[in-house]
């Protein structure tokens, strides 16, 4: 038989910390972490990373595994986390995977579209545009070069948006171009579950999560990354509110409830992407879950 990878996914603080580490003990295995925000050994408070206790309970990987001034991609993770899954099947069975990221998520289930190696200096010009002129010039000129994919797009997300202008750009043709949507076929069994909560009570959990991680010390978190604002990685809900309120933008009070706002916009997304796999089993997180059942 071949060997699974067990997948669990989520919005944010719908629960899968807790969840996962009781999967991986249920089986004996280890857990693979594919929440990009909590990749950077920086960022503690803030992504809600999984604490000292909870790494005690079950091995995780990719918990703060690089830097924020690292250059780290989505392909880049595709590699490191198939390997790591690929030695973890040497000694088990099973092997969870679990994050709210949906990208990084499929990437190891379904695989990425090759593209064209990034143009620094392109990516520079796009960013500078996004920092002094905000998000609307580039959903314009990708409107306007990649309809196609302007349409299915989320234009919310400037990543994204950067992404495909530094190819289209770069190579003269439209990004859709370059994507397959090919699945590439795993060697290992994917079974894919999801938690999910009433939304009333995902709203409070969010809200009084905020609230926890400012009584833990995010204010201070933040003010010590402050000068490395400017970064990719943090240009992120929890920290990028702080920076305004740092800069004399806006109030405190302001800032934590624009975190709460934009969590929980940030969860909402997370929804909407998940259900469009059908492939997910999606479980109440009120549920005492038996997964040896399920499994």
């Amino acid at each position: 038989m071949k060997k699974q990878l067990i997948v669990l996914v989520g919005p944010t603080a719908v629960g899968k910390t807790k969840e996962a580490i009781a999967l991986a003990n249920c089986f004996d295995t280890e857990i693979i972490s594919a929440d990009s925000r909590q990749f950077y050994k920086e960022l503690n408070i803030g992504v809600a990373s999984p604490t000292k206790e909870e790494l005690s309970q079950a091995k995780h990987h990719f918990i703060g595994h690089i830097s924020i001034l690292d250059s780290y991609n989505v392909g880049q993770y595709e590699k490191d986390a198939l390997a790591k899954i690929e030695e973890l099947f040497q000694f088990h069975e099973k092997v969870v995977l679990t994050g709210g990221s949906g990208m990084f998520v499929d990437v190891v289930c379904n695989g990425i579209d090759r593209l064209p190696d990034a143009d620094i200096k392109i990516r520079e010009e796009l960013n500078n545009i996004f920092l002094n002129d905000g998000i609307n010039p580039l959903q314009e000129e990708l409107k306007e070069k990649d309809l196609e994919y302007y349409n299915i797009v989320d234009k919310q997300n400037h990543v994204r948006l950067i992404r495909a202008l530094e190819i289209i750009r770069q190579t003269g043709e439209t990004f859709s171009s370059f994507r397959t949507n090919m699945k590439v076929k795993r060697n290992f069994n994917i079974i894919k579950f999801a938690l999910r909560r009433d939304r009333s009570e995902l709203v409070g959990r969010i809200n009084k999560r905020v609230e926890v991680m400012i009584n833990e010390g995010l204010i201070e978190e933040a003010r010590g990354l402050y000068k490395y604002k400017s970064l990719q990685a943090l240009n992120t809900v929890g920290y990028k509110e702080l920076f305004k309120y740092f800069d004399k933008s806006i109030g405190l009070e302001q800032a934590v409830e624009d975190i709460k706002t934009n969590t929980r916009r940030y969860a909402k997304r997370q929804m909407t992407w998940f259900r469009k796999d059908e492939e997910i089993k999606w479980l109440d997180a009120n549920d005492k879950i038996d997964w040896k059942c399920l499994l």
